[in-house]
């Protein structure tokens, strides 16, 4: 049976459904995750969440403006959520036909062929997976900072680190509704302090006054505009982890591409004001300096000169909250990429399998857990500077994961602007659809051009000097991924035709399975 047999939104119901209100499959509910479980305002909540509003704040734009030199951040935010608008245009029309916890590769299955799927698929899973990790970094450098300021303790950073890999694998194995509230409850408050700090900077500006010129197009200039463009695209990630909820959803072909939209909106907003109150609390003749010299500390010493240090302690604690909140979406997100592998049979089968109890993809939690662990003692091991230096955590965990991993997420972006457009004209829709499709091109082509200039200006991120290894080694992390992936992709093409067939699918496939079994009997 052909894969373009069926694109219905609402693949992969069949018996029991009224009964126990979970998508089932032929094969048991084992092998689906259970519907229903989140709408608009959850859904919502998880992948913003993911963006870790307060980390971006004070993490990734202090390094945007210190280690690669672009003032004008609060621009680049708005020109990417148009990018990224545009985007989400057909990737949302994409998500009311094509409901799969695979997301990114299941889209790009369906559009370009399963072998591209393939290749996508690793992309996600190492993509996802090391902005996860790299989060792990800031955190334990926050902790063993509060430890060292408030309990007079030394505590090294990859021992909070590793007890927060802990907890987040233990919060995996758990319903994500209940993740759902938790992300919910800490966003609104960081959300919230964020907000205060803008109003306070913009109401007692710096020794330059409310300056606009953080706006200004000729601040978008630098050897780091690449990277720049990588790091600022990272603090977008989220919206597009919401079609890996949509067999969780209720009504996904509305709910998923609300969130989407809403998410992108938001961000953009939220992140070009923030940015640009603290340029205005800086100064944008010292933004870059302050940056560099304090990094994220700097957005604690703009808040207590300005509202108190009550108020810095909170934002302190909300800093780690927050992360924690991105870490707990990250692990769901990457457990669900693992579950629709396992499910398909690009991982072992005990990865496409949910726990009896919550529901929970079980194994791709543990894998990640696991992962984790590893990556981060891999980093201590090697850290040989003294406690509450951040080169380790924040300047290599951090940044290196956090951007190897922006560029997956780009070059997934990019692949699948064009598997929308394959998807569509291949099923006769091209015509309908063309102002989504040219939407989709128009984006496609923007996020090839990022990913280009963000590997090329690799090395102003890792500091390194002419011809280092690190400016090919950290974006060939991904390229080797893409390769493996579709290499996989060809063996299973040529060795396992019916594994092959099946990417992208999700519960659809058990489906025609179904159908052609019930075939062969009346035969």
């Amino acid at each position: 049976m052909s894969r373009g047999s069926s694109i219905s939104s609402e693949t992969g119901t069949t018996r029991g459904t009224a009964d126990t209100g979970g998508i089932n499959t032929y094969k048991g509910e084992e092998r689906a995750l259970r519907a229903d479980r989140l709408g608009t305002p959850g859904l919502l909540l998880s992948v913003i969440a993911a963006s870790a509003p307060l980390m971006v704040v004070a993490g990734v734009m202090p390094t945007v403006f210190g280690v690669m030199g672009i003032v004008g951040q609060p621009l680049l935010y708005l020109i990417l959520g148009v990018v990224l608008m545009l985007f989400s245009v057909g990737y949302a029309e994409m998500s009311r036909h094509v409901h799969n916890a695979g997301a990114f590769y299941a889209y790009i299955a369906r559009g370009l062929g399963p072998t591209a799927g393939a290749g996508a698929s690793l992309v996600a899973l190492v993509a996802y997976s090391a902005m996860q990790v790299g989060i792990y970094g800031i955190l334990g450098f926050e902790i063993s900072g509060i430890f060292a300021t408030y309990l007079d303790t030394e505590l090294a950073w990859w021992i909070p680190a590793l007890a927060a890999a802990a907890v987040v694998g233990v919060l995996g194995w758990l319903k994500i509704d209940l993740n759902a509230k938790v992300l919910g409850v800490l966003l609104v408050i960081e959300c919230a302090l964020v907000v205060i700090f803008d109003i306070a900077a913009v109401s007692k500006p710096g020794s330059e006054g409310l300056s606009l010129h953080a706006f200004n197009p000729e601040t978008l200039t630098g050897v780091g505009l690449g990277t720049a463009l990588c790091f600022c695209i990272a603090a977008f990630v989220g919206f597009e982890q919401a079609p890996v909820y949509a067999e969780e959803t209720s009504r996904p072909q509305i709910v998923v591409s609300r969130v989407m939209f809403l998410a992108v909106g938001y961000a953009a907003l939220f992140l070009a004001i923030s940015s640009w109150a603290l340029t205005v609390a800086a100064g944008p003749g010292s933004i870059v300096d302050t940056s560099l010299k304090e990094g994220p500390g700097m957005l604690f010493g703009l808040t207590e000169a300005r509202l108190g240090s009550t108020f810095t302690d909170v934002l302190h604690v909300l800093f780690v909250t927050g992360m924690f909140a991105a870490l707990l979406s990250f692990h769901n997100v990457v457990a669900r990429y693992a579950f629709a592998m396992g499910r398909e049979g690009l991982l072992p089968a005990r990865f496409g399998r949910t726990n009896r109890a919550s529901g929970a993809p079980g194994t791709g939690s543990l894998l990640q857990t696991v992962v984790s662990v590893v990556i981060i003692a891999a980093f201590a091991v090697t850290d040989g500077n003294p406690v509450g230096d951040p080169t380790a955590p924040v300047l290599r965990l951090f940044t290196w994961m956090g951007n190897v991993g922006a560029l997956g997420v780009i070059l997934l972006m990019a692949a699948a602007s064009f598997a929308v457009i394959a998807f569509f004209v291949k099923r006769g829709a091209g015509r309908a659809q063309a102002p989504r499709l040219v939407a989709s091109g128009l984006a496609g082509l923007a996020l090839l051009t990022i990913a280009v200039f963000t590997v090329r200006d690799f090395g102003v991120l890792v500091g390194s000097g002419p011809g280092s290894a690190l400016d090919w080694l950290l974006p060939g992390v991904i390229i080797l991924a893409l390769v493996g992936g579709l290499v996989y992709g060809a063996v299973l093409r040529r060795a396992k035709p019916e594994v092959h067939a099946r990417i992208g699918l999700g519960n659809e496939a058990f489906q025609l399975e179904k159908a052609a079994e019930s075939e062969a009997a009346r035969r």
